[in-house]
Order: C-alpha cells, then sequence, then structure tokens
C-alpha cells in the first residue's frame, strides 16, 4: 500500500449504500509487515562498507570496480537515485538486478521509449471498471433517485457519485507508482531513460527528488516506510537535463581493461580454460581499439566465451574466429573490414 498526503477537501464521496456491496470500504491503509530480523541484519552488515558491497557483488558473479561499488554504497545509505551512464552492453541494466537480488528485494522495471507518458509510466484509469459501474448505477438509477423532490435534489443526489469513479479503486498503478507502493521497498529500475522525451524526464523530478508522485483527483502518493532504491540507465544517445542530473548520483561505467575483462568473463563463464581466456579476451580488447561501428561490449564477451566453450575450443584460431564472428559483431560492414586483419589480430591475440 502506500501513504497519502490528502488535500484539506474530502476528494471522494462517501459511497452510498446500493453500492456499498460492489466498491467496498478500502479507504483505510494497512500498516506495511515486518521484514524478518535475520534478513535485516544481514542486509545491515552487506551494507556496512564499500568492501562488503564489493565483496557481496562477487559473491553474485557481478565483477565491479571500487567506484561501483561506492555509488551503490551512496544511494543505499542516502537514498540517491543513481544515473548510470555508458556504452551498451557495459553492465548498467545487470548492475540494477544484482543489487534487487543481493538486497533482497523486488525489481521493478520500466522500460524507456520514445512517446513514453504517464499512462505507461506513473497510473491509468480502469476505463472498463469505470463503464461497468456506470452501467451499475444507471441499472439502479430509479432506486438512487427514489424520494428526490424535483430537479435539483435528484441531480444533487448523483452528485454525490461524482468522485467514486476517480479513485484507487478504478487506479492501474504503473512502475513508477507500484515501486512507492512496495512496503519494504524495491529497486526500481529506469532503463534506458535516454530514449525517452524531455518531457518523460519532467515526470520524473517528482519521484527522484522527493519520492513521491502527485495525481490531480487524488492527492500525493509517497512512498512507504522505505523509499525504493533507484537507478537510471542512459547510453549517452542525448544529453540528460541538468535537472535530472542534480538530482542523482552519477556514475560512469566505461569499457573494462584487460585485467578486469578477465575476471568478469572467469565469474560468468568459470568452465572456460584459463588460456582460451587470456585469448579471447586479448582479441576483444584489440577489436575495440579500432575503427568500428559497433565495438563488442561485455556481454559479447561473455556470449564468444560461452559460444568457444560450446564447440569445445582450446585456443583460437583464425578459421574458428570467422566462423564465430557474428556473435562479437553486429554489422556486416565491420565483420568484412577486418576479415583481412583476422590472422594478425589472432596472432597478437594467442601470444599476449
Amino acid at each position: 500500500m502506500c501513504q497519502l498526503s490528502w488535500r484539506s477537501e474530502p476528494l471522494i464521496s462517501p459511497v452510498p449504500e446500493q453500492f456499498q456491496s460492489h466498491i467496498g470500504n478500502k479507504q483505510e491503509i494497512s500498516i506495511p509487515t515486518s521484514t524478518d530480523a535475520n534478513t535485516l541484519t544481514e542486509i545491515q552488515k552487506l551494507a556496512e562498507s564499500v568492501d562488503s558491497l564489493k565483496q557481496s557483488f562477487e559473491d553474485h558473479s557481478y565483477i565491479c570496480s571500487n567506484q561501483i561499488a561506492t555509488a551503490v554504497y551512496l544511494a543505499y545509505h542516502l537514498r540517491k537515485p543513481v544515473l548510470i551512464e555508458g556504452p551498451p552492453g557495459v553492465g548498467k541494466t545487470e548492475l540494477a538486478k544484482t543489487t534487487a537480488d543481493m538486497f533482497q528485494l523486488p525489481l521493478i522495471r520500466l522500460q524507456c521509449y520514445e512517446g513514453l507518458d504517464e499512462a505507461k509510466a506513473i497510473y491509468e484509469w480502469k476505463y472498463g471498471k469505470q463503464l461497468l459501474y456506470t452501467q451499475v448505477l444507471k441499472e439502479t438509477l430509479d432506486e438512487v433517485l427514489q424520494g428526490a423532490q424535483g430537479f435539483a435534489e435528484s441531480v444533487n443526489r448523483l452528485h454525490e457519485f461524482g468522485d467514486i469513479f476517480f479513485s484507487q479503486e478504478f487506479m492501474e498503478p504503473r512502475p513508477l507508482l507500484k515501486a512507492l507502493q512496495e512496503e519494504d521497498g524495491c529497486v526500481l529500475l529506469i532503463d534506458e531513460v535516454d530514449k525517452s522525451d524531455h518531457e518523460f524526464e519532467s515526470l520524473l523530478l517528482e519521484i527522484l527528488s522527493d519520492f513521491q508522485v502527485s495525481i490531480p483527483e487524488i492527492g500525493t502518493v509517497k512512498a512507504r516506510r522505505e523509499p525504493p532504491m533507484v537507478f537510471l540507465t542512459s547510453n549517452n544517445t542525448r544529453e540528460i537535463s541538468d535537472a535530472l542530473k542534480r538530482r542523482c548520483l552519477h556514475l560512469y561505467i566505461p569499457f573494462p581493461d584487460m585485467d578486469l575483462e578477465q575476471r568478469i568473463i572467469h565469474a560468468r563463464v568459470p568452465e572456460i580454460p584459463e588460456l582460451l581466456r587470456k585469448q579471447l579476451v586479448a582479441f576483444i580488447q584489440e577489436l575495440r581499439d579500432m575503427d568500428l561501428k559497433k565495438v563488442p561490449a561485455i556481454s559479447e564477451t561473455i556470449d564468444w566465451a560461452r559460444t568457444l566453450l560450446l564447440l569445445h575450443t582450446e585456443s583460437l584460431d583464425p578459421d574458428l574466429v570467422r566462423e564465430t564472428l557474428n556473435v562479437i559483431l553486429k554489422f556486416q560492414e565491420d565483420i568484412d573490414n577486418i576479415n583481412t586483419d583476422i590472422p594478425s589480430i589472432t596472432n597478437k591475440a594467442v601470444n599476449a
């Protein structure tokens, strides 16, 4: 449930007896249940230092830098949103997923796209249910107006139903509102916010700064006892507004160096032989220094490692690289451009 801040005048008229059986009385706010004490103790121990967080990430097969662990540590204790920027495929979305697993919190994800608005992000009215109850009112209209003297009194009785159809009973919560309604907190992932419109960023400002949303027909809906941990990701396809950035901690995740990427592959694909792991990471590092339309990301490196393992590969060779190049390069133009360089790059990676 959620905590409501109501305006002084009543927004919803009392429900007449004829509709009690259909609508019911759900205006009371329930008290959230307590999280298990053992779980709380584990989480507190987990978040007691940056080092403990970093170790927990590694235990969950997410190999991160001190900078990433520090950003999550601050986000947890300060309850500040984190704006994560960087090229695609470096682990921005996975960071939010792993954080939810670590803290044993539900993950609520909002995938951004052009044209996203409050009806898909915050709330929407259940129009079908409103129409159904309108039909109920129509069928019981004689009973409702029974005893009314004249037109004015009949209209006054009908006005008693004016706000019933714009109450929580008829509201469908979307990801942002669902995140505020989580009684014990959650991880809210607003993914690829750079794909949304500038107008949508304005909708986010209130929830990012105050962990609340304002709904004209209802009032202000605030987060419960535990506000969500908010992660926003961006692939830098456009500039994010200064107003949004001011409300967030900033974290940039670049492509990893060779040592870090080897640790990542070892964590994600532990079965791969050490020699092959070094060779494939060296090959990927060489590709990232080339002028390609899309350089391979960590996700492609992991996919390639699994591919080579499936093919029972012991060492890289030019023919094998050509046969599996489509796993790490997503544009034919890039594949054609490096085709003549494959032997030299492979040889360099094998002897690295």
